[in-house]
């Protein structure tokens, strides 16, 4: 693959070094055209017709669709965050006093406090598997632990299929299996796998994905996707708007009010979900990224990152083992000899971009990187070493 030609679809500066697409992903080209047009045709209100607030949301909606392996692009539902997605799955669930909601040590806070909130209604408990300390085999053992707090007590499983910190791959296949041994759904927080990582409805079957959009999918800030499987056919959206409503494209008859919502996840779109701006350029960001498909993603940074994990290893860092990790996006433990706040001044200095979250320094490449920016990062590294 030519990587000149891809870094040709961003406009990053040459001197940038942006390590940080799971933070925030820079627009395409293409993305960024697609906004500026949509926001010049709201100038003229009057050349936009009907069909743009359906028809182009059809087509997202069957694009995200086919991302993930999923047939039935009604089961996809825009929403304009994780927060909004996972509120709509907990509002639909029931529990019963003593239950338990399985969450992973330091999850990202829009997949913990509706369960919080969830557990705390219902007299409920969270039950929260913490990393292995150890530092070899984290990934594995952590795997096993989740399996082993899965029992009859558990209703819900609800992870992600990475952390979004340490890049630490979650064996969701297995983990589903265990679910439905116990009766328990799972709802699975995509925002920093789909898109970058290969996932499959079809394989999974997972009861719930919900995913950011504007990181490994490249969507503007602000908007989301989410699936919705059998368990949440007739549940109740978190608002009553306009298009989600039956027959609800037919404009003239708005105020002939309707009982029924839409079949499937259009039930739990948002308001406004429409938005000619946000959905032409999020139809453009997903173009591209089928295009590209997860596996190649995967195996390009994998590619452009081997040599610097190898020497960042060699200079006393703790990353996860290869095996058991996204090569997209990884953590990793500085040695305790390293000065925090002098390493983010060299960084800034340097034009470097990366996330300090937690006790990680997370990575998180794509197809604009190169070996040459991972270079600079190492180095930048060994300079406060010395």
């Amino acid at each position: 693959m030519d990587i000149t030609e891809q870094k040709n679809l961003f406009d990053l500066p040459e001197n940038i070094c942006y390590l940080n697409t799971a933070s925030l992903s820079p627009s395409f080209k293409a993305v960024e055209k697609a906004g500026i047009d949509a926001v010049m045709q709201k100038s003229r209100p009057y050349l936009i017709p009907s069909s743009d607030f359906f028809d182009p949301v059809i087509e997202l909606k069957k694009r995200f669709a086919k991302l993930i392996e999923l047939d039935d692009y009604e089961r996809i539902a825009s929403i304009p965050s994780v927060s909004y997605g996972i509120a709509t799955v907990a509002k639909n669930i029931k529990l019963k006093p003593g239950d338990t909601v399985v969450l992973m040590q330091e999850q990202f806070p829009s997949n913990y406090y509706s369960w919080k909130k969830l557990t705390d209604k219902y007299n409920a408990q969270l039950k929260i598997v913490e990393a292995p300390r150890t530092k070899t085999d984290r990934t594995k053992l952590w795997n096993e632990a989740i399996l082993e707090a899965i029992d009859d007590s558990t209703a819900v499983v609800a992870m992600g299929h990475i952390h979004w910190s340490s890049g630490a791959l979650f064996d969701l296949k297995t983990i589903r299996a265990k679910t439905r041994q116990h009766g328990a759904l799972m709802i699975i927080d995509g925002s920093q796998s789909v898109g970058a990582l290969p996932f499959s409805i079809k394989e999974l079957q997972p009861d719930a994905l919900i995913c950011a959009g504007y990181k490994w999918l490249f969507g503007p800030y602000g908007c989301g996707y989410a699936y919705y499987g059998p368990y949440f056919d007739h549940g109740e959206p978190l608002e009553e708007n306009w298009t989600n409503r039956l027959d609800s494209h037919i404009l003239p008859d708005l105020t002939q009010y309707q009982s029924q919502y839409k079949p499937l996840a259009n039930r739990y779109v948002m308001g406004e979900s429409g938005s000619f701006i946000h959905v032409k350029m999020q139809l453009e960001a997903l173009k591209q990224v089928i295009s590209w498909t997860p596996k190649a993603i995967q195996e390009y940074c994998k590619q452009i990152s081997a040599k610097a994990v190898s020497e960042l290893r060699d200079l006393g860092c703790d990353i996860e083992a290869d095996d058991y990790r996204s090569h997209h996006l990884f953590g990793l433990k500085l040695p305790e000899t390293v000065n925090i706040k002098t390493f983010k001044k060299e960084l800034k200095k340097n034009n470097i971009f990366v996330s300090f979250r937690g006790t990680f320094v997370r990575l998180s490449c794509h197809f604009f990187n190169t070996e040459a920016d991972f270079d600079k990062f190492v180095s930048c590294l060994k300079s406060v070493m010395d």
